[in-house]
């Protein structure tokens, strides 16, 4: 296993969008490398394939108190999604910069686990902001893509500073 970097704004390979896994045993290092990153930053609790570089449509997400609870998606896909919400969002890739994005309330995702076996979540909790936070990144979409212009200058002024 290793620490990955991740990548920052304006880094453009953020802006890939990620291609499907077709061979789920190609994809079990980078999970574990994936989880491994994920755990060695401070308060990350979801990381894409396309913020360490890869083009793989893998996504990993921990939301446990003790982060030892890691939820593997492949290939996810949002089958459903309405309502919306307004919530505050940071990104590992945009370091040091919080603003508030809209996000669908409920989504229905479905996706493959770890061993490749399909499957589905409806959810209207954290998860589902955090999952299409991190299905953005596999579109080539980090949250301030969502803003305007002018914080979407503000935004990377702070990655520079961070940096």
């Amino acid at each position: 296993m290793a620490i990955l970097d991740i990548l920052t704004i304006p880094d453009e390979r953020l802006k890939r969008k990620a291609k499907p896994v077709t061979d789920i045993n190609m994809v079990q290092g980078l999970i574990d490398d994936l989880l491994e990153t994920l755990y060695n930053t401070e308060d990350g609790i979801g990381l894409a394939a396309t913020q360490v570089g890869s083009e793989h449509a893998v996504l990993v997400i921990d939301l446990s108190p003790d982060r030892n609870h890691p939820q593997i998606f492949i290939n996810p896909e949002i089958v459903m999604a309405e309502g919306q919400f307004v919530g505050e969002e940071g990104c590992l890739s945009i370091p040091g910069y919080r603003a508030k994005v809209t996000r669908s309330e409920k989504i229905n995702i479905k996706a493959l686990d770890r061993s490749g076996t399909p499957f589905d979540i409806d959810t209207d909790t954290f998860l589902a902001i955090v999952i299409q936070h991190e299905m953005d990144h596999l579109n080539g979409i980090v949250f301030t893509d969502h803003l305007s212009k002018l914080k979407q200058q503000i935004a990377l002024r702070k990655v520079s500073k961070y940096a």
